[in-house]
């Protein structure tokens, strides 16, 4: 059987229920989705919204770093933050990344940081985040901004080099080189 209810009826349905509506911001689009306030940030973007590099190595306990996603500029641990704690706010994920041909992506490509892959979109993010706010970063620096994520296949030495390369990228960029 198929219950038809209209949308003020789903609205009251939803909230008696808990549920509460979110706007978000994913990479420049705006989406309205509907969410218990128990729900992840990552599990709303990959079954409300449909984004797949927030990914969950660590079954949600926010050791392993695969699931960041930017979130009104900094790293953030999607599977630790609430969806709801994010109504209004801007998020940008690996995906995002990408569309926007940011030269960590290339770099990151270029250097063969990704063996299996799994752990390559919260290091990608993670390591855009730390570009946007140094841009030419120590290599100190750069192993602190990535201590929270975790690679299987031990590809560290290269995640290194590949911020390095994209900071001096996106730093010719700026000179108009």
């Amino acid at each position: 059987m198929i219950l038809l209810v209209s949308v003020d009826e789903a609205t009251e349905f939803r909230s008696e229920e808990g549920w509460r509506r979110v706007s978000l911001i994913v990479n420049g689009r705006s989406y309205k989705v509907w969410t218990l306030p128990s729900k992840t940030l990552r599990d709303v973007l990959r079954e409300e919204i449909g984004l797949t590099s927030p990914k969950d190595m660590c079954n949600g306990e926010g050791a392993c770093g695969s699931c960041t996603v930017i979130v009104e500029g900094r790293p953030v641990l999607s599977c630790l933050t609430l969806a709801v704690d994010c109504d209004g706010k801007r998020i940008e994920t690996a995906e995002g990344i990408t569309a926007q041909n940011h030269p960590i992506f290339e770099s990151y490509v270029r250097h063969h940081t990704m063996q299996c892959g799994y752990c390559t979109p919260g290091f990608l993010v993670t390591s855009k985040a730390l570009l946007d706010r140094n841009p030419n970063p120590s290599e100190e620096q750069i192993r602190e901004a990535l201590g929270g994520n975790i690679c299987r296949c031990a590809t560290y030495p290269e995640h290194i080099r590949a911020v390095k390369e994209a900071s001096e990228m996106l730093r010719g960029k700026d000179r108009g080189g």
